[in-house]
């Protein structure tokens, strides 16, 4: 059975969610978890390549769709940073039980710090695509004009323009003050695994040296950033997808020896 004809099952978070999700574990192996982007699911490109991967290679491998997401129920409007936190959390704590790889992608990059922050002894290793820590202030609030920020929290939401369609991306105002709450780059953590933190050097929805700052800021005896000459944000390119799943096969090795 290839990822994309997977069964997709359905479970409840505490806060009700009933969330969407597909794959499961490998008696004795590590379970590697994809964390997906904002707007996106567990259908994309980078999901369904690192799904396939873990069949080939024997390891577990489990994606799913956040609240207000994909298959998943809720509106988006709705979510935020705990949220959607929570879910992961709720996966996680429902579906495996042995060791766990994150793999954040842009937003999911943020969720993979807080859910290793909530879950420290249960992760054995991170992989960071264009992760987006904090980018609800550095990337969207602290961008806007005063009379924006009025604005937005006046009217509760803001549009700014889609890079990748052409009606625009809203954002809600809750979503800037709940991620207030859930901040990670603010204070240093501890990764005492493995962690690799692609990015692309043409990335424009988030710069890359937050790659940078984000190794800068774990404490952690294998923490690499590895930057992308020619990748953008998605990361999706075949030669892309080659180093993805070539950096989850280091990570995956040597989590399986902690």
């Amino acid at each position: 059975m290839t990822p994309e004809n997977s069964p997709v099952h359905f479970l409840s978070s505490d806060h009700g969610t009933r969330i969407a999700w597909t794959g499961g574990e490998v008696e004795g192996a590590p379970t590697l978890v994809f964390l997906a982007g904002h707007g996106s699911d567990m259908n994309g490109t980078k999901a369904l390549a690192a799904h396939e991967w873990a069949d080939d290679n024997g390891v577990g491998f489990i994606r799913f769709d956040y609240f207000g997401h994909g298959q998943s129920s809720g509106d988006m409007m709705a979510g935020n940073l705990s949220r959607w936190t929570a879910d992961c959390l709720a996966v996680i704590d429902q579906l495996v039980s042995d060791k766990i790889i994150l793999i954040g992608s842009s937003l999911g990059g943020w969720l993979m710090l807080l859910v290793a922050r909530a879950r420290p002894g249960r992760i054995a290793g991170m992989v960071g695509i264009a992760a987006a820590p904090d980018f609800t202030d550095d990337l969207i609030w602290d961008h806007l004009t005063a009379d924006q920020q009025a604005a937005m929290a006046r009217d509760g939401q803001i549009a700014l323009p889609n890079p990748y369609a052409p009606e625009d991306v809203i954002y809600p105002y809750q979503l800037i003050t709940d991620g207030r709450k859930n901040f990670v780059l603010r204070d240093r953590q501890d990764a005492p695994y493995p962690v690799r933190l692609l990015h692309g050097m043409e990335d424009e929805e988030v710069p890359w040296e937050t790659a940078e700052k984000l190794a800068r800021n774990l404490n952690g005896p294998d923490v690499m950033a590895v930057l992308v000459k020619g990748a953008g944000h998605r990361f999706s390119e075949p030669e892309q997808i080659d180093i993805l799943l070539a950096q989850l096969g280091e990570v995956t090795l040597k989590a399986q020896s902690l």
